[in-house]
């Protein structure tokens, strides 16, 4: 069975407006618009370059440190309270019942992770979680991808990766990796350019679950 890797943000959990709204509060405490240039510059990367993208794209005084502990501020308690996006524990359960092995490559930081997964119940279904944030990489690189699939024992050719991203899913293709990109409204404007190159679209996870009948040939 191949290897399924999963981003967490927006692919399995609905969290990308937590991190819209942190940005948007950041920036209106400073008296600074929430702009699309400014999306652009953080809405892709690991906190560490974000917050130095942050701190030279609105000239801060603060330590890009400074910023990362007020974002994470800023964010613990939503991470408390965010909700599966719809499919995604009938399609995991699915997926073990099929015997496949998965894991989580993620940029979220590792504290926050850990918190909606287990609030949410699902580090059950997970072999491995892969912080890019640690790595110091971005899902945008292949080199990611090609690590999270050796640290699995796999081929990257073998892999799948689900994720909402436009440059993660890039960077898995380039690692050669099968790609199934996900809708998240947080990136729409996206759709066009991911269905142009991902393997397989999906709105919602429920469109990859089994129908009845295939439920009982399974059996």
């Amino acid at each position: 069975m191949s290897m399924f890797f999963f981003d967490l943000d927006g692919t399995l959990i609905d969290s990308n407006g937590v991190w819209k709204e942190v940005d948007r509060k950041f920036l209106a405490k400073r008296g600074l618009p929430y702009t699309h240039a400014y999306y652009e510059g953080v809405a892709h990367t690991i906190l560490p370059l974000a917050a130095k993208f942050t701190k030279e794209f609105c000239h801060l005084e603060e330590s890009c440190e400074d910023i990362i502990s007020e974002w994470m501020d800023m964010a613990k308690d939503a991470y408390s309270h965010v909700e599966l996006k719809p499919g995604v524990r009938a399609y995991l359960k699915q997926c073990r019942a099929e015997g496949r092995k998965l894991s989580i490559v993620t940029s979220c930081v590792p504290e926050h992770c850990h918190t909606a997964l287990r609030r949410l119940d699902l580090e059950k279904y997970f072999d491995r979680i892969t912080f890019a944030q640690q790595l110091g990489l971005e899902k945008k690189q292949a080199d990611i991808w090609q690590l999270a699939a050796a640290d699995a024992g796999e081929r990257p050719e073998d892999c799948t990766v689900f994720d909402d991203s436009v440059a993660a899913c890039r960077g898995a293709r380039a690692a050669k990796m099968r790609v199934v990109g996900v809708y998240d409204s947080f990136f729409a404007q996206d759709e066009r350019q991911m269905r142009s190159f991902c393997d397989v679209y999906i709105k919602s996870f429920e469109e990859l679950l089994w129908l009845p009948e295939q439920k009982l040939r399974k059996q």
